[in-house]
């Protein structure tokens, strides 16, 4: 057995202990993640000294004023009993329906919810401001169309649902399902504009029927769902012609014909895009006029502006500057075109923000109304 001595053992140094092994580096756990709190737009009454008793419905404004009259409107007004409203968003952003439904349909949002209604969102475009987690109870990122929006109605069976807030594609689909007695069987309740108003905006022949009706100008027309027919109709009306396709965005489908090759070509061409066109008489080189119209249930109307398209009629507005308020009308035409423009929109009962378009002749009082987007 080695011995050491003992003055050999004061001379070694200490060993230091074995280092316990080191941990992995673990991350500490993070709390679950918390949606972050809606910041609701509620207007404080900085304006006068009303204040309505808790039993009154008074619009959210900070103007006395509004407040007063809406204490006397509202009231007058059946309020649909709703807890759960489906909004068709504005899909994917082009002529006909751009980033304007966006941002109308994420105001809409933020109204149901200042309301107390739990609001469904059927929208594919994700780059939008109103798939928003904070704006809406449910998202769904379908596509806008009849089949997958009755899913969606199946699924959540909502008590309304919103179509002007998704530009030409959710007013199609609403009136598809109306159709197909989707709403009516499970009791949605259509929202603001009707369907009945729906299709008779789209419906060209139903929309000039409805205007002879109160004695507005439409250019000389026919509807028409054959290229034959088409033919025929242009050799009444004489050509040129502007052929209409109805049902479609943007104008897709429509143009100028100056002889019958040229309108067998676009008629062929609209038909595959929809059912019926509508054969006018052309107004190449009139000026083309907007009016922005709201209307609400209890019929108050407004013209929130007018608008005037920098190039003549011919021009489609997506491809062309729009001036507003207009340049070069004079006052009298100016409330020609509006009190026309009321008198549209109470008549067929839109409920909500719609546009007004016309074309009015340049050297003259003449004007005739084009078409109405509700």
């Amino acid at each position: 057995m080695l011995r050491i001595p003992p003055a050999a053992r004061r001379r070694l140094v200490a060993l230091p202990k074995p280092a316990a092994a080191r941990s992995l580096h673990v991350s500490r756990p993070s709390p679950l993640p918390r949606p972050s709190a809606a910041a609701h737009a509620v207007a404080a009454p900085a304006v006068g000294s009303y204040h309505p008793s808790p039993d009154e419905h008074v619009l959210n404004s900070p103007s006395e004023v509004a407040r007063r009259i809406s204490a006397k409107v509202l009231p007058k007004i059946a309020r649909p009993d709703v807890r759960k409203v489906v909004v068709v968003g504005s899909g994917g952003l082009s002529i006909g329906q751009a980033g304007e439904f966006d941002y109308s349909g994420s105001q809409a949002l933020k109204a149901l919810r200042e309301e107390g209604v739990e609001a469904v969102l059927i929208n594919p475009n994700i780059a939008t401001w109103q798939t928003s987690h904070q704006l809406a109870a449910e998202v769904y990122f379908l596509p806008i169309t009849p089949d997958y929006v009755a899913y969606v109605l199946e699924k959540e069976r909502p008590d309304g649902i919103l179509l002007t807030f998704g530009g030409q594609s959710a007013l199609n689909v609403g009136i598809a399902l109306d159709r197909m007695g989707v709403l009516e069987r499970l009791g949605v309740q259509v929202l603001g504009t009707p369907i009945r108003t729906l299709e008779v905006s789209e419906d060209r022949d139903l929309f000039v029927q409805a205007l002879k009706e109160i004695d507005i100008p439409v250019a000389q027309s026919t509807a028409v769902s054959s290229v034959n027919d088409a033919l025929k109709a242009a050799e009444k009306i004489g050509y040129p012609v502007i052929l209409r396709a109805a049902y479609t965005l943007g104008g897709l489908g429509s143009g100028f014909a100056n002889d019958p090759d040229e309108l067998r070509d676009l008629s062929a061409k609209g038909l595959s895009l929809s059912p019926q066109l509508l054969i006018e008489r052309s107004m190449k080189g009139w000026k083309e006029l907007e009016y922005e119209v709201v209307r609400d249930a209890a019929d108050n109307t407004i013209i929130c502006c007018n608008m005037e398209n920098f190039d003549p009629l011919g021009t489609h507005t997506g491809d062309s500057i729009v001036v507003a308020p207009s340049q070069t009308l004079p006052d009298d035409e100016y409330h020609m075109l509006r009190t026309a423009a009321i008198k549209v929109i109470r008549h067929l009962g839109v409920v909500g923000e719609c546009n007004i378009q016309y074309a009015l002749n340049p050297w003259s009082k003449e004007y005739c109304v084009i078409e109405v987007n509700a």
